[in-house]
């Protein structure tokens, strides 16, 4: 990470809404033997508990799922617009099925707590699982909300706490 200099997530300056919902992150969970990455366009940052956190969405079905709920830890890592053809392989593309490190290019790399990012990124977000919970459609207060899972795969919600921010 020498490239990249350490900030607090107070100090961001970024648009959450457009790092997340229109730049997308990679999601990566898992050690330096066995991990998975995945594109994610649902989530966010904030404060809970007294706590700088981040909060994501993710599938059972997805191939990430496995590595993170094995997982302390996870990163989010935002890119520079150029690489949106790297997450659309990541978020179209199954780890099962593939390798992403070989498709997309990217170089995978290891936190001083052994966490797993993309070296590619502009901004690393490490983040430590502090609680999950699985969506449950019986609190669904909008009907609209049901057109993302006609295949009744609700998503399990992870908080983890932001321990460490790098930017380039």
């Amino acid at each position: 990470m020498s490239d990249f200099k350490t900030v607090k997530p107070e100090e961001l300056d970024s648009n959450v809404f457009t790092l997340i919902g229109s730049r997308w992150m990679l999601v990566t969970a898992g050690n330096r033997e066995s991990f998975n990455m995945m594109t994610a366009s649902w989530g966010g940052l904030g404060v809970l508990w007294h706590k700088n956190v981040s909060f994501i969405f993710i599938r059972p079905c997805r191939y990430t799922y496995q590595f993170i709920e094995k997982s302390n830890t996870y990163t989010l890592s935002f890119f520079d617009p150029a690489y949106k053809d790297v997450l659309n392989i990541c978020g179209t593309k199954s780890g099962r099925d593939c390798d992403k490190v070989e498709e997309t290019g990217v170089t995978p790399a290891e936190t001083a707590n052994g966490s797993i990012y993309i070296a590619e990124a502009r901004l690393v977000i490490e983040c430590k699982k502090i609680y999950h919970q699985d969506l449950d459609p019986d609190h669904f207060l909008d009907p609209e909300i049901m057109k993302n899972y006609p295949e009744k795969d609700y998503h399990r919600m992870y908080v983890g706490e932001i321990i460490s921010c790098f930017h380039r």
